[in-house]
């Protein structure tokens, strides 16, 4: 059962629950069933949280992954330079070779973090949107709720107001 279920069972238990006499505003509900409902709903979220929490802990170990490689890159491209410098003949060159390895390392490592970075941002995007969502569904509820229970001509006719309509009668008397 999804959380959109659970809280139209919600709604519909409140309908069709009675009234606290000279208490318009009051509800008997069933106690222990509401409690199984409340207890489905959190049942239900800590889902879209887990699934927020493993998109950071993938965002994080993708970057990780990103920073150890580029520096092992890094580390091979610095170590094969010294080893081309070691050689006096060939000094230009190995330098030349060691500044592009080094900069292909570096435009690797910040295409592969970019990557990592938008991946993430989509990800959050996409939890964002469905947290919003879920916050949308349970404000419309609780205006449905609410209107329901400022409109329902039950609740209008309760024996307070029967009781508050006297006394504004023999007041004007």
């Amino acid at each position: 059962m999804n959380i959109d279920e659970i809280l139209e069972e919600m709604d519909e238990l409140l309908d069709k629950s009675g009234s606290v006499p000279f208490m318009t505003h009051k509800k008997i509900v069933d106690g222990e069933r509401l409690r199984e409902l409340i207890n489905d709903i959190r049942l239900n979220l800590p889902h879209e949280l887990k699934e927020a929490k493993k998109i950071e802990f993938d965002c994080q170990r993708i970057l990780n992954e990103a920073k150890i490689n580029a520096e092992g890159t890094i580390r091979k491209a610095e170590e094969r330079a010294a080893l081309i410098v070691s050689k006096e003949n060939i000094i230009a060159e190995a330098n030349k070779k060691a500044m592009e390895i080094l900069s292909n390392a570096q435009e690797q490592a910040a295409t592969v973090q970019k990557t990592a970075a938008l991946s993430v941002a989509q990800m959050l995007n996409d939890a964002e949107a469905s947290h919003q969502k879920s916050l949308l569904d349970i404000k419309r509820t609780k205006e449905k709720i609410q209107h329901t229970l400022k409109n329902s001509p039950s609740l209008k006719d309760t024996p307070k107001n029967a009781a508050a309509k006297m006394l504004n009668e023999n007041k004007i008397k």
